[in-house]
């Protein structure tokens, strides 16, 4: 097929690659503009134009895409037979679906209809879910509401950090979008629409996100603290000042929630059904420590209490 492919971070390059290694035509790389970022917020080339340009193929950066005639132009004239979208960040207007004569073909990173939005791999961890996996589907005008193609379940380890998963993911998907490609081309693929009485959200991550709250229990906050690796993590306060949390296990015990108790080197919080062990800390504006570090160069005590 001729293909025009729209990604830009790390999770999409795998299709990229296996899409070009399946013998197809990728015309058109559009991925979105390089970006400030790092402690000296150099602009940085996003992933898959970095892939993209590996692979000597064309790439486009455009800022707007609804209205942005001179992008429409271009992909006219390319005619492809398909839109893949992976990650792009953006969302597709309806002159772009409507375009190419397979549609616009999303791989999306859960089981859908569950975990549709911007952050599935994230949040499907955060909830604690066993299985997960990834969907390619057409697109339409609504959030991840279009019809599914294929569909390929991947398990959740326990200890299983988000940015683990998005590892496997990718692999998975890009297989599974080849598969989608080939069942398209040989017409052995049928459409199938969501159940959409079952569809579940998961919306973009902020700050928020990972302030932990001690009410809730310790496998719900551990499980949270998994999902939201890298960003933005798990974080409390003590004593007024920012405390990230970087890792952590479930203790026995008992104690009000964001209660500290100092066991040696041992430093355990409160929660809603048992304790919290913290056993790696950063104070805000210094290192990363151990928690017995922590306890003794901060002289932390047995009742004082995080998260206030």
């Amino acid at each position: 097929m001729k293909l025009v492919f729209c990604g830009t971070p790390e999770f999409a390059v795998g299709t990229l690659e296996a899409v070009i290694a399946a013998g197809h035509e990728v015309a058109l790389v559009v991925t979105q503009p390089d970006r400030a970022a790092g402690r000296g917020m150099e602009t940085q080339a996003g992933a898959v134009k970095a892939a993209a340009l590996r692979h000597g193929l064309p790439v486009v950066q455009p800022d707007k895409i609804k209205k942005n005639q001179e992008f429409r132009g271009q992909l006219e004239s390319i005619a492809p037979d398909a839109i893949l979208v992976v990650a792009y960040g953006r969302i597709i207007p309806d002159w772009m679906l409507s375009l190419p004569r397979h549609g616009c073909i999303n791989l999306h990173g859960s089981l859908l209809p569950a975990y549709r939005g911007a952050a599935p791999i994230q949040w499907a961890v955060a909830n604690g879910e066993t299985l997960t996996g990834v969907t390619t589907m057409r697109l339409d005008a609504g959030l991840d509401t279009g019809p599914m193609l294929l569909a390929e379940k991947v398990a959740i380890a326990p200890e299983e950090s988000a940015a683990d998963l998005f590892e496997s993911l990718a692999d998975c998907g890009a297989k599974l979008m080849v598969k989608t490609l080939c069942s398209i081309e040989e017409e052995t693929i049928t459409p199938i629409e969501q159940d959409h009485s079952a569809a579940t959200l998961a919306p973009i991550l902020t700050r928020e996100d990972g302030r932990m709250d001690f009410s809730r229990t310790a496998r719900e906050l551990i499980n949270r603290w998994r999902g939201f690796q890298p960003w933005p993590g798990a974080f409390t306060t003590l004593r007024g000042k920012k405390l990230i949390v970087h890792r952590m296990k479930a203790a026995s015990g008992a104690a009000q929630p964001g209660e500290i108790h100092v066991d040696g080197d041992k430093m355990h919080v409160g929660c809603k059904d048992s304790m919290l062990e913290l056993e790696e800390v950063q104070m805000e504006g210094k290192k990363r420590m151990s928690a017995g570090e922590f306890l003794r160069g901060f002289q932390v005590k047995t009742g004082e209490r995080v998260g206030q």
